[in-house]
């Protein structure tokens, strides 16, 4: 028997669809517990309707989702026990205090009077909150109302939280607030499953990344291990002038490895290389040699964004 530890999700040939169209096509996931995973893909690749599977919202077709060791189709209810979820719209009312949010989700959650206020005042304390928690939630910023939704679905002390889609349509600030939560949710022992339309968030927060398209897994690993399938360097060169374009991208096909990516909104030609030494070597020559100004030029690894385009063939 193996002495490897159960995983925090898992699930095997997850099947599911809708009027005759599969949303899950025998979609296998195996996450760690106490990591976070993030689950990226383009809109209709099956992430929310995973989740919604995951969290007992919505039975499979077929296959095997096990949450927690508690299998999802078998025992939903200790499933739930075992869970939190968090949704991409904070579920707060309004009109109610932070204080009084979370007192009635602990309420709902079986828990009793006394037991409700306590994990009320812990939760506030924990995600910053306690001096306004007698303020309504309808007063409260962006982040603090996401960070509360947050507090919500950590009222019984979940083994693994759903996060989908946590910090859409937050700012810099908020966003970076909600990160540092999730992280200290990890280091307590927490397992997080992320879906996210950020690419950045899943490369800062995910130790580990699976990439859905058409209802299966196309790619799973790091964020570093992705990164290095479409090449391990980049160069950006910037130019001075936009009419130089066409023969930057002219060289840049002939130094590096596959078509070059123009962005000629931002004067901008990127392309992998294999060499960077040498493709530098090259492109400052080539560029001297055509009377090309280059205002500025990098060399880079590929980032999560173009790992995702390239997997998913640009569909975002």
């Amino acid at each position: 028997m193996s002495d490897s530890p159960c995983p925090a999700v898992l699930t095997e040939g997850l099947r599911k669809s809708y009027r005759g169209s599969a949303a899950l096509d025998g979609l296998d996931l195996d996450v760690p517990a106490g990591a976070v995973c993030g689950l990226l893909g383009p809109n209709g690749a099956g992430k929310t309707t995973a989740v919604r599977i995951l969290s007992t919202l919505l039975r499979a077709d077929a296959g095997r989702a096990l949450v927690a060791g508690i299998d999802v189709a078998r025992d939903p209810a200790g499933v739930r026990r075992s869970i939190g979820l968090v949704g991409q719209h904070a579920a707060v009312d309004e009109q109610l205090s932070g204080r009084q949010n979370l007192e009635m989700f602990a309420r709902l959650s079986h828990l009793g009077s006394a037991a409700a206020a306590r994990r009320a005042d812990e939760l506030l304390e924990r995600f910053g909150l306690a001096g306004t928690g007698r303020k309504p939630a309808g007063r409260y910023s962006g982040g603090m109302r996401r960070r509360l939704d947050l507090a919500a679905g950590l009222i019984l002390r979940p083994k693994v939280l759903f996060l989908d889609e946590p910090t859409t349509g937050l700012d810099p600030g908020a966003r970076n607030e909600m990160w540092d939560a999730v992280r200290d949710l990890v280091a307590s022992g927490t397992t997080v499953l992320l879906t996210t339309q950020y690419l950045e968030e899943a490369d800062r927060l995910a130790g580990m990344i699976c990439v859905i398209d058409h209802g299966r897994v196309i790619a799973r690993g790091t964020p570093e291990e992705l990164k290095s399938q479409i090449g391990g360097d980049r160069i950006d060169v910037v130019v001075r002038e936009r009419r130089d374009l066409a023969a930057v991208t002219e060289i840049l096909a002939k130094v590096g490895l596959g078509e070059p990516h123009a962005e000629p909104a931002v004067r901008r030609v990127s392309v992998p290389v294999e060499e960077r030494v040498a493709a530098l070597g090259d492109l400052t020559r080539a560029l001297r040699e055509r009377d090309i100004a280059a205002e500025d030029i990098a060399v880079r690894r590929p980032t999560l964004d173009e790992v995702f385009l390239t997997l998913t063939g640009g569909r975002s």
